[in-house]
């Protein structure tokens, strides 16, 4: 595992070469296409990782430009989600178009005796980094299923920096895939507030609005996990749609379709072979599909074939109560967010697990048109 703080794999200069190998005329098609940064608390094939596969096959197709992989502490501790993310990268053979930069170790706010004693409130609950000790060097990180990558390295920009630069570069082109704690963006804006009126929308996986929660009783894991940095964001004028816990406890992976995907017609990939390893048996346990399911929808909002607006607002108190939810349909309360916010309610799972298998099962290295 590299350092955490290393210079870009390829200079931009020789990254321009690199991109412009086919000739003087070469204009890979995704460059033209909807602008996209990742911001997640990335994992190898679970949630974040099947969507990084799916946007990278996506990329290849020419239907999404994924400028960015930012890496945010949920799920896991950052250093652990660097070298997943570095994998994957490598693995779908895109190191050389998106970037991998590291973001915030910890959330805006945080008290972790209140953390510690909703643990202890909640035991089945999901908790995310704070359930594992933080690593603190390589040899205390998990390999991914093949192995670390062999010369991806993090780039040099601050993963909040890279945002600021890029939304700047592209003003109102810019689409946040945000499927971990928001802590990244949230800081962002924090630094540069002149940014908020660039970003064209944030696309959310987070919140339980009227569901119990997945980590204490009240609050979904990535908005449960920096709500300060949720309520931040919230409270701009930034477009925003969310697709809330709600919607994900409906669309659970089935034997069916892991099936589909670890023994493909066409043979097996590295992604075929990574997710079998890292998905055995989720379907026993009823695991659902949680961040995967923002790609298909910020392409094609029709994938969602329920929606509601509403204002909303999150509970930052530390307790039993942090995370939650408070959705006001007619009129914000004090602190609620200025605009109404879209959020899911019913999603087309038949036609999403179509596109999951197919781009999931795709060649691997990804095939640029």
């Amino acid at each position: 595992m590299a350092p955490r703080r290393l210079l870009p794999l390829i200079p931009p200069l020789l990254s321009c070469l690199v991109a412009a190998c086919g000739g003087s005329d070469h204009h890979d098609v995704y460059n033209d296409a909807p602008k996209v940064i990742i911001d997640s608390d990335f994992n190898t094939m679970g949630d974040d990782g099947q969507l990084f596969a799916m946007t990278s096959q996506l990329m290849g197709q020419g239907k999404v430009n994924l400028l960015g992989l930012c890496v945010v502490t949920g799920n896991d501790w950052l250093l652990q989600e660097e070298a997943d993310a570095l994998k994957a990268v490598e693995r779908m053979g895109v190191q050389n178009r998106v970037g991998v930069y590291a973001g915030a170790n910890y959330p805006l706010q945080y008290d972790v005796a209140s953390i510690r004693a909703q643990q202890a409130a909640n035991p089945n609950g999901y908790f995310g980094a704070w359930m594992r000790p933080e690593p603190t060097d390589a040899s205390q990180l998990t390999a991914p299923p093949d192995g670390f990558a062999q010369s991806t390295k993090l780039q040099a920009e601050a993963a909040a920096d890279f945002m600021i630069d890029t939304i700047k570069r592209y003003p109102n082109q810019v689409t946040i895939i945000e499927v971990g704690p928001p802590t990244n963006l949230a800081t962002a804006v924090k630094k540069a507030p002149e940014i908020v009126p660039l970003i064209k929308q944030i696309v959310y996986m987070g919140g339980a609005m009227n569901v119990p929660g997945n980590a204490n009783a009240v609050g979904e894991l990535n908005w449960w996990f920096d709500p300060v940095a949720v309520r931040t964001l919230l409270q701009t004028t930034i477009p925003q749609r969310v697709i809330p816990l709600d919607v994900t406890n409906t669309v659970p992976l089935t034997e069916s379709v892991y099936n589909q995907i670890v023994n493909p017609p066409t043979g097996q990939t590295a992604v075929t072979k990574v997710y079998a390893v890292e998905n055995a048996n989720a379907f026993a346990s009823h695991t659902d599909i949680y961040d995967t399911l923002t790609m298909p929808y910020f392409l094609d909002p029709t994938y969602a074939t329920e929606t509601q607006s509403a204002y909303l607002d999150i509970d930052t108190t530390p307790g039993e109560n942090q995370g939650h939810v408070r959705v006001y349909p007619d009129a914000p309360a004090p602190g609620a967010s200025p605009l109404k916010i879209t959020y899911v309610t019913k999603y087309d799972n038949a036609r999403f697990f179509n596109l999951y298998v197919n781009l999931l099962t795709s060649p691997v290295p990804v095939k640029f048109q």
